[in-house]
């Protein structure tokens, strides 16, 4: 069976846990080159994970002739970019999300890949993973009933990063990020909804920057409809007060309801008929390992990969309606 080689433009933190070590894990895939500007960070990180080549220049690493797939691991303002040049290379390509800073600039990605004829998948791993499943094969059993609303509420402190202009992070930067946290941790929210309950077909939005830490939104209040017809809403805030630790998805149906969340993998809560059953599943020790091992069968022939760019545009028009509407 072939193995799958990969390279990877941007192995910082993300890479170190996450997904790094899930490139030479998964059965049949080797991590065999990977890429930073900064030469020394580019070496440690290639020595401790014996990767055999390392780089610091982009170009290098997407013309090397052993690699079969470039993960893009850079911030979203380089994803377009990156992942075009990879693929008009002949490379596959698996991006971070979000999948780039607009739904325009998805559109683009994704005619270069049906052009090109390589596949381009997109890190809403969350898909594969055991936890988010098991909430999918609840509902998809019926064992809420018929699905009517779909709830969700992320409520946050904000860092002390966030409160100093000298510490703003790249994440708060609209230029480099999209935007604010918002562009960094809902897509994964959006995204399962859409994986769950197919997708949504319209928004409507109020956006704004209730603590004035920095220029990009920090509160939203959103409602939403998918085109099954199930109606709800999502809030999100991340200048909250220390007690105001918030992360709940809630799928209510005419006979139950279920709750769950996107980061924290606190137990699964199905609540039906004057009961609650819980379920217990822990995330993978490399939560993009399923995701990975999804691509890595699809390449080879042996399955397929539940989050390409077909599916991750949806929530890249999700994510621009919803400013859209706002008018912020």
């Amino acid at each position: 069976m072939k193995t799958i080689n990969w390279g990877i433009i941007g192995c910082g933190n993300v890479c170190e846990v996450k997904s790094g070590p899930a490139f030479y894990k998964v059965p049949h895939s080797r991590l065999v080159a990977v890429m930073r500007r900064d030469k020394e960070k580019a070496r440690d990180f290639a020595l401790r994970h014996q990767v055999p080549a390392w780089y610091t220049d982009a170009a290098q690493l997407i013309n090397d002739p052993q690699i079969d797939i470039i993960y893009v691991a850079t911030p979203p303002d380089s994803h377009k970019d990156y992942a075009v040049r990879a693929m008009k290379a002949g490379k596959h390509v698996y991006v971070e999300k979000p999948m780039a800073l607009t739904y325009e600039e998805c559109a683009e990605m994704l005619a270069v890949s049906q052009r090109t004829g390589r596949k381009l998948f997109v890190a809403f791993y969350r898909r594969a993973q055991d936890y988010f499943l098991k909430v999918k094969q609840l509902v998809n059993e019926g064992g809420v009933g018929k699905v009517i609303m779909a709830n969700t509420r992320f409520l946050r402190p904000p860092l002390e990063t966030d409160k100093d202009p000298a510490l703003h992070t790249w994440r708060i930067k609209k230029e480099i990020a999209g935007g604010g946290y918002f562009y960094d941790l809902a897509p994964h929210t959006l995204d399962i909804l859409d994986y769950i309950l197919g997708e949504i077909a319209e928004v409507k939005s109020f956006v704004a920057n209730q603590a004035d830490f920095y220029e990009v939104e920090d509160t939203l209040a959103v409602s939403w409809c998918f085109a099954s017809g199930v109606l709800g809403t999502g809030v999100w805030s991340f200048v909250t007060g220390p007690d105001c630790n918030e992360d709940v998805i809630e799928i209510i149906g005419t006979e139950g309801r279920i709750v769950f969340n996107t980061f924290t993998y606190q137990p699964i809560a199905l609540y039906t008929d004057n009961e609650v059953i819980y379920f217990e599943i822990e995330p993978p020790a490399h939560v993009q390992q399923p995701m990975i091992q999804s691509i890595v069968e699809e390449l080879t022939g042996k399955g397929s990969c539940p989050s390409t760019g077909l599916t991750a545009i949806r929530t890249a028009r999700i994510m621009d309606d919803i400013f859209l509407s706002s008018g912020f």
